[in-house]
């Protein structure tokens, strides 16, 4: 059996991977100011208490897998950088390795999701899957032949910092037109509350009694009662997601794309255009090689799922 870890800025969270099932679920507050080796001793602390919650003890425990924010040297276990806790090329699979006795795994946190989406979620009747998740930014991760695709020393899948749009919006990357700028959730609140302010009459105000008020699920529930100002706004939205889609799609051309984040719980709603957007713009035809849209279905215990998964597979 094997621990996964889900470490965040505000707290980590841990459970025991048994049998595809996630047992004895724990959680302790992480800040950004305490040191890599007080991080990695709290982490520890919270292997031992989540393998004694699953009703067993660390001695049932082969491995242990963590997945990190920030750029990761997973073949070494290196945080490389990790700009909210200021951390830079910190051993953190060797520091919890040296207070738990067990060998740990480190892999960043949007490639954990992937990966368990693709093993345990939305994506496991496919061998090819490419998880995005649509957040504060847009992140994600690749699966090709049932394995996790990091690039050269991790340092690939940075799917949200493709550019879609030549001298577009400033990303907070350097760059101009990236991908996340118009498709991130934030992308999607920013049009939202534009879409308000041109149109008093939108039934979007029904649902946020102010532009600040609104959420991501603005825009989508005053589709559902016709508003022709909300539809625009999603038009417009897809433009950005579903360009970004497509490019994804004729790069690797998997059998699934799978959409994660707040906004997935959206459903048909969501994928429905953006099947139709990106199908006009794919360069092989389905007819030659299906492709399913699907939205993530573990949720927050995604990146558990595939931590866990990460250190079991490198055992």
């Amino acid at each position: 059996m094997v621990i996964g870890i889900d470490l965040g800025g505000m707290s980590a969270k841990a459970a025991r991977l048994n049998g595809g099932k996630l047992e004895g679920k724990s959680r302790v507050a992480t800040s950004a100011k305490a040191t890599a080796e007080e991080t990695a001793a709290t982490l520890a602390e919270l292997a031992v208490q989540t393998a004694e919650k699953a009703g067993g003890s660390m001695d049932d425990i082969q491995a242990i897998g963590i997945g990190s924010p920030g750029v990761i040297d997973s073949a070494n276990g290196v945080v490389v950088t990790w700009t909210n806790f200021g951390w830079s090329n910190v051993r953190l699979g060797a520091l919890v390795e040296k207070y738990t006795g067990k060998k740990t795994f480190v892999l960043n946190d949007a490639n954990a999701a992937a990966l368990g989406e693709a093993k345990f979620g939305a994506g496991k009747e496919y061998s090819d899957s490419v998880l995005i998740t649509l957040g504060t930014g847009v992140g994600g991760g690749i699966i090709i032949g049932g394995k996790l695709f990091e690039g050269y020393r991790s340092a690939g899948a940075e799917l949200g910092h493709m550019v879609i749009r030549m001298g577009g919006e400033q990303c907070t990357c350097g760059r101009r037109g990236c991908f996340e700028r118009y498709a991130s959730t934030t992308a999607l609140l920013r049009l939202t509350r534009e879409g308000m302010l041109a149109d008093r009459s939108s039934a979007m105000w029904k649902f946020a009694p102010t532009p600040e008020e609104a959420d991501g699920r603005t825009v989508f529930l005053a589709i559902r009662e016709g508003d022709a100002a909300a539809q625009r706004v999603l038009d417009e939205y897809m433009q950005g997601l579903g360009e970004g889609v497509a490019n994804v799609i004729n790069i690797f051309r998997p059998q699934a794309v799978i959409l994660g984040g707040g906004i997935s719980a959206e459903g048909e709603t969501l994928l429905e255009p953006l099947r139709r957007f990106v199908r006009a713009r794919m360069y092989i035809s389905e007819e030659y090689a299906p492709l399913s849209f699907v939205c993530a279905s573990l949720g927050n215990d995604a990146g558990l799922y595939g931590a866990a998964q990460f250190a079991f597979e490198r055992l």
